[in-house]
């Protein structure tokens, strides 16, 4: 008996087909279904041939076969919940969102911060626009921004779309374009950053530049202003690598941290040649001074080039003017 939201396959294999494993082609012949999440369909006999239920992914079809496979309709996973946080929606369609996150709010759940993420967000705001994210109803995000960073994300709504945006990030196809005010003037005024990044030995809450450990990273920068003689400088970021906190710690490893950062950045603001407005104005902004500010990817169904520039956020133009008019 079919369930309301329940999809259906019948899939023939071709009369001179090679024998290949199931799940391998049932990848090949429905990519909106990732093969993780046709694995867990195959265990969970979901998947037949002549009737007979198959629940190896290992199994090899035969030339001339026919092969059913059900998909249950998405289910809700009790968490989180949907929350009407809101969003400032840059792009959306039937599958993938983009948003310009404020910072102060998390991507996801975490301990901590429990509630008033941007997945609770995307919960309510997309509703039930999601088909399910390995099964699940929820949003697919794909590339992370610290909950102090400020900027554009995107997630996606189902299977195919999430499957085909990871793709562009593993192959480092997705472009990302930061802003970012930090101490002191990098040299050369435009350059790469290299270094591996784990996690620090010092202090495992924290990421570092390893030498003999780690995944490696890159970070491409340029010099676009310099304030107070070159104390501080508006340096534009694009991260050819995804790591955690890259560019905090690469920026910091260079000698250069990010002003606000509270975990890679100066402890305390130096005060001995500047107005006190302008101490106020740095000792007040206490988030890493980082911004998403340009996302390209290509569509992941329907395949157009796609870019999205949003402005610096109120706190951030604020501490530029307040730098400018020194």
């Amino acid at each position: 008996m079919a369930h309301q939201g329940e999809r259906h396959f019948r899939l023939h294999v071709a009369p001179k087909a090679r024998a290949e494993r199931l799940d391998r082609f049932l990848v090949d012949a429905l990519p909106e279904l990732s093969r993780s999440r046709l694995k867990r369909l195959i265990e969970a006999g979901q998947v037949s041939a002549g009737g007979a239920t198959i629940a190896e992914p290992s199994y090899r079809v035969k030339p001339g076969q026919t092969i059913d496979l059900t998909v249950p309709p998405a289910i809700d996973d009790g968490q989180p919940e949907p929350e009407s946080v809101p969003l400032t929606v840059v792009y959306e369609d039937e599958d993938v969102i983009v948003v310009d996150k404020p910072a102060g709010m998390a991507a996801h759940p975490a301990p901590g911060t429990p509630a008033g993420t941007l997945v609770n967000a995307l919960l309510a705001h997309c509703g039930q626009s999601l088909s399910g994210i390995g099964g699940v109803r929820r949003p697919g995000i794909v590339h992370r921004l610290d909950k102090d960073t400020s900027g554009l994300i995107i997630a996606a709504k189902h299977d195919q779309a999430h499957a085909g945006l990871a793709k562009q990030f593993a192959t480092r196809t997705l472009s990302r374009t930061y802003w970012a005010l930090v101490w002191g003037t990098p040299t050369p005024a435009h350059g790469e950053i290299t270094g591996n990044i784990g996690r620090s030995r010092s202090d495992r809450k924290k990421m570092a530049v390893l030498k003999t450990a780690g995944r490696p990273a890159l970070t491409r920068y340029k010099v676009l202003r310099r304030f107070l003689g070159g104390q501080v400088s508006l340096v534009e970021c694009t991260l050819a690598t995804g790591r955690t906190h890259q560019i905090r710690v690469h920026m910091a490893h260079k000698g250069h941290p990010l002003l606000g950062d509270q975990s890679y950045g100066r402890r305390r603001v130096p005060s001995g040649n500047l107005p006190p407005h302008l101490v106020a104005a740095l000792a007040d902004f206490k988030r890493q001074a980082l911004h998403a500010c340009r996302l390209g990817f290509v569509h992941p169904v329907n395949g157009a080039s796609l870019k999205f520039d949003t402005p610096l956020p109120q706190d951030f133009n604020s501490l530029i003017e307040s730098l400018e008019a020194v």
